[in-house]
């Protein structure tokens, strides 16, 4: 095993998920790769309009990359002193499609990433991510449970 994404959503799993990434990685002497991704802005152009008609929707769709862009910086400054090789990558688009691409580009053996344990309705409702990659991973896919909120 030389590749280990780590998918990351800043939610309360993602402490495990670094966690177990994290010993797998030494475990094996992998590269640790840290991702997130940002979910794109909604596509306008559909309906006739142009992102600069939603001021409001652009200003939050940068300060949700930038914050998302310093957490990752200090997700990724926290592990760098504990494992020998990390990367980190902030990508935009779906967040399923986009954890595939990055698994085919770094050519990763396992991807990691937290489940939220969200009711059978809102999976319904709202999809999710880590059983979306399950059901399409073409490499081994570790899903950490978050911790039981309380």
């Amino acid at each position: 095993m030389k590749t280990i994404v780590a998918a990351v959503d800043f939610s309360n799993a993602t402490p495990g998920v670094l966690e177990m990434a994290g010993r797998l990685a030494d475990s094996f002497g992998a590269e640790l790769h840290l991702l997130h991704v940002v979910e794109p802005e909604p596509a306008y152009t559909a309906y006739g309009f142009t992102p600069d008609e939603f001021p409001a929707m652009n200003a939050f769709q940068e300060e949700a990359r930038r914050r998302a862009g310093v957490k990752l910086e200090e997700l990724h400054f926290d592990l760098v002193h504990e494992h020998a090789k990390v990367v980190r990558r902030l990508s935009e688009g779906s967040p399923l499609h986009t954890i595939i691409d990055y698994v085919a580009e770094t050519k990763a053996d396992l991807v990691v990433l937290g489940a939220h344990g969200h009711g059978a309705v809102a999976a319904l409702l709202l999809g999710s991510v880590a059983e979306g990659l399950v059901r399409k991973a073409v490499v081994p896919t570790l899903v950490v449970p978050a911790p039981e909120v309380k």
